[in-house]
């Protein structure tokens, strides 16, 4: 069964140990808790495809701790990844860069290229430093499902599997890094997060497109449908809240005040109007979401502006896709 070990000094050792034989580790991260492996072991890698039910065409994020790290997996030619890294890591965005040909194919989804990212919670950093080569995961979740942002949600999905969680206390992001696509001369946002495009084409000098979805074959995280509920969920406008309700029972999400629903069967589950402490309690409330056991979940569309909004409503909008 899977074990919350508190964040320790001994604990790291010991899960540094696990991963060196080649198991399985959960760990916090200030984004979301990842599932993995070092980067080096085929099979400890095939295992987390194993664990979560992932297509192995969907690629994995190697961790690093800063760019020196991330050129034992990537090939780093050009200033362009090294300024980035210097504004942005550690911390929540991941690049896509072309390969280095030893990295096993299974950790990259087959592709010739490999996302990396230096996170920025201290024990992802002290684990990596502890393994001493880099870590590559997957957000700690069932494939498609909500992503785990405490120690007891990767508990909960993975109750019958033999897997170490270090907990690090809640996500302080709540959402996945932004992806940036390096991989050609192009700038491309392959993923939305807390590093929003703008704040990188100020750092490059240059545009920068924003595509999320658009890179399914080359970024993590980027299906249509993802991030989602076991429960059917729907995204509405706040205008809709009371002709939705009253169709029958359901649970109603919401960033800001909801019109009387006095006489419908819902329960309501309140989200800061703040957009970054919505963005750290917004997987909490698709979970609790679940545990209410109704036969739909209605998640009312933020209307603010914004970085992480838009990270917000990108996510809300692929849990609700289909």
């Amino acid at each position: 069964m899977a074990t919350i070990l508190p964040y320790t000094h001994d604990n790291i050792t010991l899960a540094a140990a696990a991963l060196e034989r080649g198991d399985v580790v959960a760990f916090a991260t200030e984004t979301v808790y990842g599932l993995g492996a070092l980067t080096f072991r085929e099979q400890a890698i095939e295992r987390i495809y194993e664990l979560k039910g992932r297509p192995l065409n969907n690629p994995l994020i190697a961790h690093v701790l800063d760019i020196q790290h991330a050129r034992s997996v990537a090939i780093i030619d050009g200033w362009r990844p090294a300024e980035l890294a210097m504004a942005f890591w550690p911390g929540p965005l991941t690049l896509i860069l072309p390969k280095r040909p030893e990295v096993p194919a299974v950790a990259t989804g087959g592709l010739d290229t490999i996302a990396v990212r230096a996170p920025k919670h201290s024990l992802a950093r002290v684990l990596l430093h502890a393994a001493g080569m880099p870590i590559s995961a997957p957000s700690a979740n069932r494939s498609g499902r909500v992503s785990a942002t405490l120690a007891s949600h990767v508990a909960e999905d993975f109750a019958e599997a033999d897997l170490i969680v270090l907990d690090g206390g809640p996500s302080r992001f709540g959402i996945e890094s932004t992806v940036l696509d390096l991989s050609s001369d192009r700038a491309v946002v392959r993923r939305l997060g807390a590093v929003g495009a703008d704040a990188i084409a100020a750092v490059l000098g240059t545009s920068v497109e924003v595509m999320p979805g658009a890179g399914q074959s080359t970024s993590p995280g980027s299906s249509e449908k993802h991030y989602a509920p076991r429960t059917p969920a729907s995204l509405i406008r706040r205008s809709d809240v009371e002709r939705e309700t009253a169709l029958g029972p359901s649970v109603v999400i919401s960033a800001g005040l909801l019109p009387s629903l006095a006489g419908v069967d819902a329960v309501v589950i309140a989200l800061p109007e703040d957009p970054d402490a919505c963005a750290a309690a917004l997987y909490e409330a698709l979970r609790a979401a679940d545990r209410a056991m109704k036969p739909r979940i209605l998640i009312v569309e933020p209307e603010g502006e914004g970085v992480m909004w838009d990270a917000v409503r990108d996510r809300l909008r692929r849990a609700a896709a289909g």
